[in-house]
């Protein structure tokens, strides 16, 4: 990272924080740390923070619910921590908002790795990007603002995208009416391969779905049986945001 970020560590393991954080600082980051839920949003009152790192099991809150407060009231990328195995865990941790999670036991070089991934995509300026007044892209009626990350449906409702989300639309839309399998999907928005019964990307299709509904019955985001999922609709090309 040529510029620090600044990176939010949020566990209860002091000697965990501390190891992370050291990591971190060594490796061009700046870092902070809270030991607890209530800590994690005095330190995102105090400091402007890039990413937070956050542990599942927290001993005053509920990372998930920690994930979702945060998602609701930002854009702030979120990468989970979450015990081996917990595949339950991992899946609510998508569904909440997460832009990634990592399983422990965990490197901190595989963190260092991961940080880097989400913010290269978060900060990724759409491919052929246009002037603002030409940032949004149109399909089946939806709209959806590239520069804020917005989409807006038929009827007029506004929806704020979280990274995952917009980064999974993104790629849909750039490639309308072909089917993506899993592993393309996944190298996609979160830039690695796609781990054994990684459920994680039929999470997050599931929850875009839900973003499209509108409250009509036909499916946007098809599935192909045994190849992928398609979106099928034709995109409009960029029109003028209003």
């Amino acid at each position: 990272m040529d510029a620090k970020d600044r990176i939010l560590i949020v566990d209860d393991d002091p000697e965990i924080r501390q190891l992370l954080a050291g990591y971190l600082l060594r490796n061009g980051c700046d870092a902070v740390s809270a030991g607890n839920g209530r800590e994690m949003w005095q330190m995102l009152d105090r400091h402007a923070i890039d990413l937070v790192v956050l542990d599942l099991m927290l001993p005053d809150a509920d990372g998930l619910s920690l994930c979702r407060d945060l998602r609701a009231k930002s854009n702030l990328p979120v990468l989970m921590l979450t015990a081996r195995g917990e595949e339950a865990d991992r899946i609510v941790g998508i569904e909440m908002g997460a832009d990634d999670y990592l399983v422990k036991p965990f490197s901190p070089r595989e963190l260092l790795a991961r940080i880097k991934g989400i913010l290269r995509r978060t900060r990724a300026l759409p491919p052929n990007l246009r002037p603002d007044a030409q940032r949004c892209l149109l399909f089946a009626g939806w709209k959806l603002d590239t520069a804020t990350r917005v989409l807006r449906s038929p009827a007029g409702v506004a929806t704020p995208l979280s990274g995952a989300e917009f980064r999974l639309l993104r790629i849909l839309l750039d490639h309308p009416n072909r089917v993506l399998n899993r592993d393309q999907l996944v190298e996609l928005i979160h830039g690695r391969e796609a781990e054994p019964y990684d459920r994680a990307i039929d999470v997050q299709v599931s929850r875009l779905r839900q973003r499209l509904q509108d409250g009509r019955e036909a499916r946007l985001i098809k599935t192909v049986r045994g190849e992928g999922y398609v979106l099928a609709a034709t995109v409009e090309g960029r029109v003028e945001c209003d």
